[in-house]
């Protein structure tokens, strides 16, 4: 059963979950800009680059898509726990569910 307060938990971290997803995506896409600078001079590839290597293609979408997905974890836990320590609600399931 949800408790009511849970329920308006969810609801006001919606504003606070959009605008870090929108940092995460600019911070992502900040650090994904670094590293392929440290791996090539040129511009990263892109599935829709016509004349594009597939060893040069695929190490990029899985760097950008590591980092990514490191990055929007980091952030989201983060914004969880500042919206826990500011309103004393945790926004989301407490424990994982059992299988």
């Amino acid at each position: 059963m949800i408790r009511s307060s849970a329920i308006v938990a969810k609801i006001l971290f919606i504003p606070v979950s959009i605008v870090s997803g929108m940092v995460a995506g600019f911070l992502a896409k900040k650090a994904f800009d670094l590293a392929w600078s440290r791996v090539s001079s040129e511009e990263a590839p892109e599935p829709e680059h016509l004349h594009v290597k597939w060893g040069e293609l695929i190490a990029a979408l899985a760097i950008q898509g590591a980092l990514f997905r490191v990055i929007r974890g980091v952030v989201e836990r983060a914004s969880r726990l500042g919206f826990y320590r500011a309103t004393g609600a945790w926004p989301g399931e407490r424990e994982p569910d059992q299988v």
